[in-house]
């Protein structure tokens, strides 16, 4: 377990929820039917999730030291309303767990100016060791922020759409 970071840390953002990440539909994201295309809701999902992690100080500076990277291990989109090139995005994200390796995040994501919720993201994310390729402990720097943020999330109401398990159900 990496006790220290050779760099200096993100003023830490402990809000509950986090309201770090904003982005834009960009062009190449919208495809034929004029809307988001379902790949980029991931990728814009994904971008919210290194904002996270940045916020916990394991940005770029962490894999490009050779010190750690973070792998998704599992993840649940949910589409609820469509986003058009050039729509503002805002992302609200709750810490639902942590542990020594993993967090389990849920992200909101909204159109910044009209309000609605377009879609939702559960993710699994899990630190990794550089050079091993494996699953490390969080460096002692991210766990600390980790258990920090933690404080201002654990009591937050879980969100309904956390846990949901697809199918088509019965008539």
């Amino acid at each position: 377990m990496l006790q220290s970071l050779p760099y200096e840390l993100p003023e830490l953002v402990t809000r509950a929820p986090l309201d770090i990440h904003h982005a834009t539909v960009l062009p190449e994201w919208v495809d034929w039917n004029g809307h988001m295309n379902v790949a980029f809701y991931v990728t814009a999902f994904d971008e919210a999730s290194g904002t996270f992690m940045r916020n916990m100080g394991l940005g770029r500076r962490y894999v490009d030291g050779k010190l750690g990277m973070t792998f998704v291990l599992e993840t649940h989109v949910t589409y609820d309303r469509e986003m058009r090139e050039g729509a503002p995005m805002r992302f609200i994200t709750q810490l639902l767990a942590r542990d020594g390796k993993r967090v389990h995040l849920f992200h909101e994501m909204f159109h910044a100016d009209q309000g609605y919720l377009a879609a939702t993201n559960e993710t699994i994310v899990m630190n990794i060791d550089y050079a091993s390729r494996r699953s490390a402990p969080w460096p002692v720097p991210a766990a600390e922020r980790l258990e920090e943020l933690w404080a201002t999330h654990k009591d937050l109401p879980r969100p309904t759409k956390v846990g949901r398990v697809m199918g088509l159900g019965k008539k």
